[in-house]
C-alpha cells in the first residue's frame, strides 16, 4: 500500500518559492533600514499587495485569494525570514479579520473584507488595555447603547499597526454586571469621530510595525457594526486566538530560519586556526540543535494549521486550543534560543548592526510575549489537558 507523505501539498511548496523570491528581492534589502528608521514600510505593503500576499486568508467570495491556514503560515514564515516587521502585515490582517469570519453578519463581512482583499485597507485587533493584558476580561472600555448606535469610551493598548490600519476589531464591555459574558465585539473605523492614537511605543524589536494605544472618546458607531450577538465578544476573541496564535508561531519560525541560514553561511566562510569554524564540533552541535528545534516547532505549527483550517470549515477540533498554544509557545521559545545562538556563532560581529542576527534576536523576543505570553500558553495547555 502507498502511504501519503505527511507533508505540505505541492501548491504549498510552490507558494513558498514564490514568497521567498519576493522577500529576497523586495523585502530583505530594506529590513535593516526599516528597523533603523522605525517607519512602517508602505513600499513593502505595496509589493505584498501587488503579489496578493498581504491578506491571503480572505475567502474568494469576498475577493480574496482564499488561501488555507497552512498557506497563510507559509506566507508569514517566508516574509518573517526576511523582515519580522513586514510579516505583521499578513499576520495582523488575519488577526483583525478572523473575528468577522467567525461571528460577523454576511453584510459586515462583505463590506469590510473586500477592501482588505483589494489592498485598500488593513485590519488591527484591539483587545488589550493598560490594566487588562493577560487578564483581558478585566477590560474597562465601555460601549453604551443609544438608540440605533453604540457610544464607545476607553483606551486599548499594544495595538499592532495602530494608525496605519483603517479598521479595528475592538472588544468593549456592554454589560458590566456579566463579567466576560458582558463583552461584545465591534468594528471601529480609523475615520470614526473620536478615534485617536497614542504615540508610537519605543520598542526592542519589530520596529517597522507601529504599536500604539487606540483612544476612544465618545466614538459613536452604528449598532450594525457589532460583530456577532451582544455578550459574545470575549468568546469570539478567544476563538480567534486559537487560529491566530499559529500565525505568531509562523512568524517565530521565519525569524529563526533567517538567523539559522545566515549563521550557517557565516560559519562555513569564517576561518580560525587555519580552517573554517564550521569544522569545529562544538559549533556543529550548536547548528544541529538549532535545526532540530526549528524543525520540531515547524511540524507542530503545520499540524496546528491543518487543524485550524478544518475548524474554520465547521469541523470541530477538540485539540485546536492545545495545539495552537503549543505551536506558539514552542516556536517562539525555539526562535529566541536559535537567534541567541546565531549571535553567538557570529562572535563579536553577531553583536553589531552590520549583520542581521542581532535584529532577528530582538525581533524574536516579542513572539514569546504577544497574543498571550508563553506563561499563559502553558496555563492554557495545562487546562486543556486536565479538564
Amino acid at each position: 500500500m502507498s502511504f501519503p507523505l505527511y507533508a505540505p501539498a505541492e501548491e504549498h511548496d510552490m507558494l513558498r518559492e514564490t514568497v521567498r523570491a519576493l522577500a529576497d528581492e523586495k523585502i530583505a534589502p530594506h529590513a535593516a533600514e526599516i528597523d533603523e528608521t522605525e517607519e512602517f514600510s508602505w513600499d513593502v505593503y505595496k509589493a505584498l499587495v501587488a503579489a496578493d500576499l498581504h491578506a491571503v486568508h480572505v475567502p474568494e467570495q469576498y475577493g480574496g485569494a482564499g488561501a488555507d491556514a497552512l498557506a497563510t503560515v507559509i506566507v508569514i514564515e517566508e516574509v518573517a525570514r526576511a523582515c519580522a516587521s513586514s510579516s505583521l502585515i499578513p499576520a495582523v490582517n488575519k488577526l483583525g479579520t478572523v473575528p468577522l469570519l467567525l461571528s460577523a453578519s454576511e453584510e459586515l463581512k462583505s463590506r469590510y473584507l473586500a477592501p482588505v482583499a483589494r489592498g485598500e485597507a488593513m485590519f488591527s485587533y484591539a483587545l488589550s488595555e493598560p490594566e487588562a493584558g493577560s487578564d483581558a476580561a478585566a477590560m474597562k472600555t465601555r460601549a453604551v447603547a443609544d438608540g440605533d448606535s453604540y457610544v464607545l469610551n476607553g483606551v486599548k493598548m499594544w495595538i499592532t499597526n495602530a494608525g496605519v490600519s483603517e479598521y479595528y476589531t475592538l472588544m468593549a464591555v456592554t454589560d458590566p454586571a456579566a463579567g466576560a459574558r458582558g463583552i461584545s465585539a465591534f468594528l471601529v473605523e480609523k475615520s470614526d469621530e473620536g478615534v485617536s492614537f497614542g504615540p508610537k511605543e519605543k520598542k526592542l524589536g519589530i520596529k517597522g510595525s507601529p504599536t500604539r494605544q487606540v483612544i476612544l472618546d465618545n466614538v459613536r458607531i452604528p449598532a450594525d457594526r457589532m460583530i456577532g450577538a451582544p455578550g459574545t465578544g470575549f468568546k469570539t476573541a478567544l476563538a480567534t486566538l486559537d487560529h491566530t496564535r499559529i500565525t505568531i508561531a509562523a512568524q517565530a519560525l521565519g525569524i529563526a530560519q533567517g538567523a539559522l541560514d545566515f549563521a550557517i553561511g557565516y560559519v562555513k566562510e569564517r576561518k580560525q586556526f587555519g580552517r573554517p569554524v564550521a569544522d569545529f564540533q562544538g559549533l556543529q552541535f550548536m547548528i544541529a540543535d538549532m535545526s532540530m528545534k526549528l524543525e520540531a516547532a515547524r511540524q507542530l505549527t503545520y499540524h496546528a494549521a491543518a487543524k485550524s483550517e478544518r475548524a474554520m470549515h465547521g469541523e470541530p477540533q477538540k485539540d485546536l486550543t492545545f495545539l495552537s498554544s503549543a505551536a506558539k509557545c514552542a516556536a517562539s521559545d525555539a526562535a529566541m534560543e536559535i537567534t541567541t545562538d546565531a549571535v553567538q556563532l557570529l562572535g563579536g560581529y553577531g553583536y553589531t548592526k552590520d549583520f542581521p542576527v542581532e535584529r532577528m534576536m530582538r525581533d524574536a523576543k516579542i513572539t514569546q510575549i504577544y497574543e498571550g505570553t508563553n506563561q499563559i500558553q502553558r496555563m492554557v495547555m495545562a487546562r486543556q489537558l486536565l479538564k
